[in-house]
């Protein structure tokens, strides 16, 4: 199972019927994210829980082997990103476990979205699509498709995915956001909102403001 993770409400006076389980970037913590909810503009009638996991300490390759946490190790930084397939499929299925704890605490499937920051997002990409059970949505950000070239979707191709990226991102380059919505509409998907920043690796104030306001189209709010 996955570690523990910061939790965090936006109504903490109403009991939450819809979650996002936001995943973060490689040497980072489920820490990170936690600020930015109060600033995503949800509406305060909308109780939304916030799940912020924490990697598991591993190797990283292209870190000179130092342990770190990690979703996954990454063997080369070119663009085709060379790394362990067998963890991030790991990592997946851990996802895939906090979503049915989710349910089983009485969220439904489909008032769930999965999200994730760089290696993160290369998690959320796998794990939300290869899911079985309808989710409420997709959430990107400066990240790529690690698996698009292997990966067999189960997800309803309904599912609203939004691709958010630096055009400055010298990480991950922004070119990668651009494969990642070419791939995802050859896998059928039609629901796919893209936005850019000149930032680089990191979240841009004014897309906070568009992470918010996603979360509340996927949660049947207009915006």
């Amino acid at each position: 199972m996955l570690l523990p993770a910061e939790r965090a409400l936006n109504n903490p006076n109403k009991t939450p019927d819809a979650a996002v389980i936001w995943l973060h970037g490689l040497g980072a913590s489920g820490n990170d994210f936690v600020p930015i909810v109060p600033h995503l503009g949800l509406p305060k009638d909308l109780s939304v829980r916030f799940v912020f996991p924490h990697a598991p300490a591993r190797p990283v390759t292209i870190n000179g082997g130092s342990v770190m946490p990690a979703w996954y190790d990454i063997y080369e930084m070119s663009l085709d990103r060379k790394i362990d397939l067998g963890q991030i499929e790991e990592s997946s299925e851990q996802v895939k476990a906090w979503v049915e704890k989710l349910v089983s605490d009485g969220i439904a499937h489909e008032r769930i979205i999965l999200a994730g920051f760089s290696q993160g997002g290369a998690v959320a990409y796998h794990a939300a699509l290869t899911s079985d059970k309808p989710l409420a949505g997709l959430m990107t950000l400066s990240t790529y498709f690690a698996t698009s070239a292997t990966v067999q979707p189960l997800q309803a191709r309904s599912m609203p995915i939004q691709i958010t990226h630096g055009t400055r991102d010298p990480v991950v380059p922004y070119q990668l956001a651009g494969l990642a919505e070419e791939k995802l509409k050859s896998l059928g998907y039609e629901q796919i909102e893209t936005h850019s920043y000149p930032s680089e690796h990191t979240v841009a104030p004014k897309q906070i403001g568009d992470l918010g306001a996603f979360i509340a189209r996927c949660f049947g709010v207009l915006t």
